[in-house]
């Protein structure tokens, strides 16, 4: 199991955006980055090396632990497919299991999605899956273990009014179990704050 090594909200303020949307996010009080430098950078104006940058920052930390490399190869595939890359991109991210069960609210936070897997409470197909990075296909079923549904953080997540599931999964949450029925474009995903694929694609087309 990879360990993250920065705070996860370090990337909020960072960025000076919600990124998940939360309310305990600091960027709620502060919407500047860390340190004593952390407001002049706001003011500064970026590059267009900069803009690319920051785009790609802020969709690969939305997804919580990718690595840099896991990210690039994610990409790279993306732009093998036929169609528009960035849209083969979050079409790609969003069949992650971990973003997945993070979409059906079975958890709190994509970070929570990554453990919660690694610690084998999630099934796909009525077989355990435990990789995060598995890629979901459409039709797939994912549900939480019989004996993991009553753990306070799941239920906690089904009841949190801070999300909706997407229209591109169907979910029972009494019976803790999702469809992923098609793989979603950008404007099907609830992302809470603006992401820019397109930025990313001329990032590391550059």
């Amino acid at each position: 199991m990879s360990k993250r090594i920065q705070a996860k909200y370090k990337i909020d303020r960072r960025l000076g955006e919600n990124l998940w949307g939360r309310a305990k996010s600091p960027v709620n009080r502060r919407d500047y980055g860390p340190g004593q430098h952390g407001q002049m950078a706001r003011r500064r104006k970026k590059s267009d090396f900069g803009l690319h940058l920051r785009a790609k920052q802020k969709l690969k930390g939305y997804y919580g632990n990718i690595t840099e490399k896991q990210f690039r190869r994610i990409y790279d595939e993306a732009d093998r497919r036929k169609g528009d890359t960035s849209e083969n991109l979050i079409g790609l991210l969003e069949r992650r299991l971990d973003a997945v069960v993070y979409r059906l609210k079975f958890v709190p936070t994509v970070f929570a999605a990554r453990q919660f897997i690694n610690h084998g409470h999630v099934l796909v197909n009525g077989r355990r899956v435990n990789i995060p990075s598995y890629r979901v296909n459409e039709g797939d079923v994912i549900e939480v273990r019989e004996r993991s549904r009553q753990i306070g953080m799941v239920l906690e997540a089904v009841e949190s009014p801070e999300r909706d599931v997407p229209d591109y999964l169907e979910v029972d949450h009494k019976k803790m179990r999702g469809t992923f029925l098609r793989t979603p474009q950008l404007a099907d995903v609830p992302y809470p704050v603006a992401m820019e694929p397109n930025l990313v694609v001329e990032y590391y087309s550059r």
